[in-house]
C-alpha cells in the first residue's frame, strides 16, 4: 500500500467523485481510477459502489478511510519534523483539545510562545475526550487538554487552574424559559 494511492482513495471519499478528485490532484482519471481497482485488488475488497455519476465507500471503505486519515496524519508530522530539524525554533505542536475554558489560557501561552518563536505552528485537534486520548495514544498530538474524567494513570498531567461555566439557554418563547429550573440544577 502507498502512501500516494490513500491520499488518491482519501480525496475520492471526500468528493464522492473519481473524476472531481482527480482533478483536485492533478491526475488523469483513468490513472486514479487504475490505482485505486489495484488498492482493491491489494486489499481484497470493494471499497467503493460505484454508479454513473457519484461513488460510496462501504463498510471496508469507511474503515480504510479512518486508517488512512490517521497513516496520513501521521506520515505528514513525521515529514514536518524532519524538515524543522535543522531549525530547532520551528516546527509544528498537535494538541487536542475540547472547548473548554482551559482553551483561552492556552491560547493565550501560544501567542506569547509565536512571539519569541514565530516559525513554531501550533495545529490543534477538537474533539471529545476519547478522540482525543485515541490521537494522543497514537501519536498523533504532542498532548492534550482534557477534563478531569480523564484516566489520568497512563499519562503525565499538569494540572491547569481554570474552571469552565456552563449554562442552559432556551429561546424566549420555550415553556421552559418560564420555569424555574434552579432546583433542579444543583
Amino acid at each position: 500500500m502507498e502512501i500516494r494511492v490513500l491520499r488518491y482513495f482519501l480525496e475520492t471519499a471526500r468528493e464522492g467523485n473519481m473524476t472531481r478528485a482527480a482533478e483536485r490532484l492533478f491526475i488523469s482519471q483513468p490513472t486514479m481510477s487504475k490505482q485505486l481497482k489495484e488498492l482493491e485488488k491489494e486489499l481484497g475488497t470493494k471499497l467503493f459502489i460505484r454508479s454513473n455519476y457519484n461513488i460510496r465507500l462501504t463498510e471496508a471503505g469507511i474503515l480504510l478511510r479512518e486508517r488512512a486519515e490517521d497513516i496520513l496524519s501521521l506520515v505528514d508530522k513525521t515529514e514536518a519534523e524532519f524538515k524543522s530539524l535543522e531549525e530547532i525554533n520551528s516546527g509544528d505542536i498537535y494538541v487536542g483539545a475540547p472547548e473548554s475554558e482551559s482553551m483561552s489560557l492556552f491560547a493565550d501561552i501560544v501567542y506569547k510562545l509565536q512571539k519569541d518563536y514565530p516559525k513554531i505552528r501550533c495545529n490543534i485537534y477538537s474533539g471529545n475526550m476519547q478522540d482525543v486520548c485515541e490521537k494522543l495514544d497514537k501519536g498523533l498530538l504532542d498532548f492534550a487538554i482534557v477534563m478531569n474524567y480523564v484516566d489520568l494513570t497512563k499519562y503525565n498531567c499538569l494540572p491547569m487552574s481554570t474552571k469552565d461555566n456552563w449554562g442552559v439557554i432556551f429561546r424566549n418563547d420555550d415553556i421552559l424559559s418560564k420555569k424555574n429550573l434552579f432546583p433542579y440544577l444543583n
